[in-house]
């Protein structure tokens, strides 16, 4: 009797919560067609193209990118191991004068784009730049043609740009797993007399294979999402075959087509991360793991460690970074602030920070509706919604561009039909198709971190707020939002930093004359006119060292996150 009275009593409350969520799942729902439709536009469009397209890319185009792609990935996935890796045990297992500092220093590679390097390291390292000059007066040489350094335009220094700044993805997670889960184990390896190298190599190092497969794969996709290093740097991606094949040849197909590789390609690269943590509950068991205990340096050894540690830091960050100040400042002092910088930084302002609040509103749907129904359909929903951040911005950024031009072409015929007006291309024309490419890019972001910011309130207030008669939506009001701005603030931050930076889907989708400060950047250091860009790169280097401090004092408020 008691039993069937309780289950009375739960059916309506089950059907309740139901009915309160359906609202949510159903916006949920949308959003997430709305980033899964880019792919389906790739894929109609690469099945219009002519009989013969997929023959000529095969032979022609396809073996050429992959083969440089693959030669691209290769090095950088083996220089950010190498260097993520050292540093995060470098800082973790030995204590010296200056560690604390190059702790949270090591990731402000993080806060320069890769073309902005690319951009810096050309101009420094140009046969008539300072290095080289310099090194022609100590060698004795009058000119370029008597001695040059080998040339930065090339594999090679591609390479190692983008390793000097995507190195941090894997010290991040790295070094948390060194901190946690490496330290008891370690200690018990230091009794049994075991070498620092041999507990690096037979205990730390297997430990860590998890977080360093991770922090390799998210590198490695903004590899294949950069556009601007690698075409400054003579390096023909796969990313850059789409742009071109689209830009210069006016060939929508063959781009959609080279784009559904790359796809399969960044499918792959998850799939192989995926297998690499199959194991990582193994290595996460411990709740209360013991910090790591520092071996102490000095003398010689610990300049020699802090060296090495800052080698990364110096050429990642501080040399490109103040170059740029010097030649700003130089710019500035020839031509002050010109008119059309001004508008380029209200430009990119504007369209960062309406992208920002839609990707806000549309993550807190999200994340909200998995809170409100936390069941098997909501979390298949918010991964199909985090798939855009998984995409190269060059694919999202054509996907966008088909769905945007083919509802344009749909309003403006209705337009004439009914009314005998041309609407023009309204998404377009307007930067909303821009805006769109963001939203579908950035999700992710704001749905991990709101998500991340929901998980910290109790849901016995959800129950509390239910029984005193609040709708879902005055409960989110009233108590989610207030509790979680934290978190939605930083998501806000992260957004914004990334929209301002973006530079592939700004460059397919952004309006006639519409210039931001990141594509201001790529057009004149293709024209080869560096000191005009100097102010527009300095300006987004200084904005994207913020989101950089606020994971500094994250990580310094728990390190072992």
């Amino acid at each position: 009797m008691t039993d069937t009275a309780e289950a009375t009593a739960t059916a309506p409350s089950s059907r309740r919560r139901a009915s309160l969520g359906a609202g949510w799942v159903v916006a949920s729902a949308v959003i997430a067609a709305l980033v899964l439709a880019p792919v389906g536009a790739l894929i109609w469009q690469a099945a219009q193209g002519s009989e013969g397209l997929w023959q000529h890319l095969a032979a022609y185009v396809l073996p050429h990118a992959l083969g440089q792609t693959a030669m691209l990935m290769g090095g950088v996935g083996l220089l950010v191991v190498l260097i993520g890796t050292g540093t995060a045990w470098l800082v973790t297992a030995y204590d010296f004068p200056g560690r604390r500092v190059l702790e949270w220093a090591l990731l402000l590679p993080l806060a320069v784009p890769t073309y902005i390097v690319a951009y810096a390291y050309l101009d420094l390292l140009h046969p008539l730049g300072p290095v080289q000059s310099l090194v022609r007066d100590l060698l004795g040489y009058d000119s370029p043609r008597e001695f040059r350094l080998p040339d930065i335009r090339s594999m090679t220094g591609a390479i190692l740009l983008l390793g000097l700044v995507l190195y941090p993805y894997v010290y991040l997670p790295t070094r948390a797993m060194f901190m946690t889960q490496a330290a008891s184990l370690v200690e018990v390896s230091r009794t049994l007399g075991t070498s620092p190298r041999q507990i690096f190599w037979r205990v730390a190092l297997p430990l860590a294979r998890p977080a360093i497969a991770v922090g390799t794969s998210l590198a490695l996709m903004e590899t294949l999402n950069d556009i601007g290093a690698s075409e400054f740097l003579g390096v023909r991606s796969l990313t850059i075959s789409i742009y071109t094949t689209w830009v210069t040849r006016s060939d929508l197909p063959g781009a959609a087509q080279i784009s559904l590789a790359l796809i399969l390609l960044v499918v792959a690269l998850v799939s192989l991360e995926r297998w690499a943590r199959r194991r990582q509950q193994y290595t996460t068991g411990a709740r209360r793991a013991r910090r790591f205990r520092p071996q102490q340096l000095k003398g010689g050894r610990a300049a020699a460690a802090l060296a090495l540690g800052l080698m990364p830091v110096l050429l990642g960050f501080l040399v490109p970074a103040l170059f740029l100040a010097v030649e700003a400042w130089k710019r500035f002092q020839f031509a002050g602030l010109s008119d059309r910088l001004l508008t380029e930084a209200r430009n990119t302002f504007l369209l960062s920070a309406g992208a920002t609040l839609a990707v806000l509103i549309c993550g807190l749907v999200i994340a909200y509706a998995a809170r409100v129904l936390p069941h098997r359909g909501m979390a298949v929903l918010g991964r199909i919604a985090s798939l855009g951040y998984a995409m190269p911005g060059t694919v999202l950024g054509l996907g966008v561009l088909i769905v945007a031009a083919n509802l344009d072409r749909l309003v403006d015929r209705t337009a004439q039909e009914w009314f005998g007006v041309s609407t023009g291309l309204i998404l377009i024309g307007s930067g909303l198709a821009l805006g769109y490419a963001y939203l579908a890019r950035f999700l992710a972001i704001s749905i991990g971190s709101i998500e991340a910011g929901f998980s910290r309130i109790p849901r016995s207030y959800d129950n509390a707020a239910r029984t005193l008669g609040h709708g879902s939506g005055a409960t989110l009001r009233r108590i989610h939002l207030p509790l979680s701005r934290t978190a939605i603030a930083a998501a806000g931050l992260l957004v914004f930093v990334d929209c301002m930076k973006e530079l592939s889907a700004t460059l397919m989708l952004r309006p006639l004359n519409f210039e931001t400060l990141a594509t201001h950047l790529y057009g004149e250091a293709a024209r080869g006119t560096y000191e005009e860009a100097a102010l527009a790169a300095l300006a987004i280097v200084i904005v994207g060292v913020l989101p950089v401090i606020l994971l500094a004092r994250v990580r310094h408020d728990d390190p072992g996150a």
